[in-house]
Order: C-alpha cells, then structure tokens, then sequence
C-alpha cells in the first residue's frame, strides 16, 4: 500500500465520484479547404439559423479533422469558425490530424488534441442484423482494476407509416430509418444510419448524417430532388439513369475512396 508521507497511508477513495473510461459519439467536420472563412460560411449556410436546417444539430459534440489538408498549409484563426459553428448547434471539443503549428493553435483556444479514431462510422451490417454491443468499464478502486462487461442494445429503428407531405422532416437521430409511405417533393428525410422507404422517394434523403459513410438509402420508387450520404450529395438537376429512375434501387457511397454516390438497382 503506497503512503501519501512516511508512515501515513494514502488517502481512501472518494465517494463522491469515480473515474471511468468513456467513448462518446462525435461530429467530425473534415476540413477540405484552409480558408477558413469559406469553411465558415458554407457550414453557415447549410445548418445555421436561417438556413433550411436550422436545427439539424442539437448541441453535438464536434472534432475538427485537418488530416486532409497539407501540413505546410498556413494556420488559419479558428476563433471565427468556433463562433460559427457554436450558432449552428455544435459544440468544438477537440482537433486532430492537424500540423503542430494547427494543433497549437487550437490548444490556444481550449481545444484538445483528440486521438485518429475518435469518429468511428457504423458498420453497414448493423443495420442489416444488430449485434449486441460489448462495453467495457474499468473501475479503479483502492488501486485493483476490475472489469465489469455488460451487453448493449444495438440502435434502435424509426418507423413512420404515414406520408410525408411537402415541408415536412423527420430526422432519425441515432438510428436507422424506415418509411413504409410515399416522402413527397418538398418533404425531407434524414438519419445518421440507413433509410429504407418502402413507397415512392420523391423528396430529399439524406442518410449517414453525421459522416456514416457505410450507410445506404433504398426505395421501391427513387424519384428524389436529393439524396445523400455522409455529405455528399447529388439533386435532381443531374437526372438519374434510365435503368434506376422510378425503379426500386440502393444508393450508397463508393468504397475506393473518391467520395463518390453509387446508385444501382434492386435486384427483386
């Protein structure tokens, strides 16, 4: 048993609290450009306050993602964009991937230096078949380590059985997305996992909403005005191919890295 000073133990454990691992869900904004003020304004007018999705985020905890941009790329003032996507919902907690001149930076302004996997997307298959989720607790208690495993839930599953008519929106926070009715022109669907809508799709889609780049949309009818996953997106100003236009069909992004929407047909 250590001692605190020579002859004195240490100090028992609090009572009042422990200290435990945790692993939270994050929003990661991946930097593509070092002008921080385009960031600024793009991010402001896709999710700001007078944007069409203004409430689109709820006070989400966020990490700044640098690890796609150049590290000689000169630092830029984050002050600026913090404000900015503080007014969108957002809560800026950490960066990573930056340059050490980037990462000083943002340790000047409170920021901490958050780990490469912080951000982690949910595999496809989860939506497919959810398997239990296995968390593991450590406890320091007078200094032995005990491990306490126990099973989670996999996500749950939004189901809505009515259409949806010109302006509104459901957002899936969370979970997976299933329509069983018609999303009309001017309707909008949302989910940070999957989106099967089992009718016609005639409005907007946007799956894998916090940056799930496994997640898909399908439709029995793909008719949409947009769709998207993980951010990338394509509206119905670049017509769909004859072959999956009005047809049953999968949306999904590319796996070799080009950031790239698939749309294929469902083969019934």
């Amino acid at each position: 048993m250590p001692s605190s000073s020579a002859g004195q133990p240490a100090s028992p454990v609090p009572v009042t609290f422990e200290i435990k691992s945790a692993q939270l869900p994050l929003v990661a904004l991946l930097l593509k450009t070092s002008d921080g003020d385009a960031v600024a304004a793009d991010v402001l007018q896709k999710f700001g306050p007078h944007s069409e999705s203004p409430d689109f985020f709820d006070h989400d905890a966020l990490v700044i993602d640098f690890s796609h941009l150049d590290p000689q790329t000169p630092v830029f003032d984050l002050v600026p964009l913090l404000k900015v996507l503080r007014s969108c919902s957002l809560v800026p907690v950490a960066v990573r991937g930056a340059s050490p001149e980037a990462m000083a930076a943002a340790l000047a302004v409170g920021l901490v230096e958050a780990p490469a996997e912080v951000h982690r997307p949910r595999p496809v298959v989860e939506a497919i078949a959810p398997e239990p989720v296995v968390e593991t607790v450590r406890e320091v208690v007078h200094e032995v380590v005990h491990e306490v495993v126990r099973e989670i839930p996999g996500p749950p599953t939004m189901v809505v059985d009515k259409p949806l008519r010109s302006g509104q929106k459901i957002y899936a926070r969370g979970c997976d997305l299933v329509v069983l009715a018609m999303v009309n022109q001017g309707a909008e669907v949302v989910a940070d996992g999957n989106i099967h809508v089992y009718a016609p799709l005639r409005g907007k889609a946007m799956a894998g909403a916090r940056g799930d780049t496994n997640a898909r949309i399908f439709s029995l009818c793909l008719e949409p005005e947009l769709i998207s996953i993980a951010g990338v997106y394509r509206t119905s100003e670049n017509p769909l191919a004859p072959e999956v236009q009005g047809k049953a069909a999968q949306v999904r992004l590319s796996n070799d890295g080009q950031e790239k929407l698939i749309i294929e047909a469902l083969r019934t």
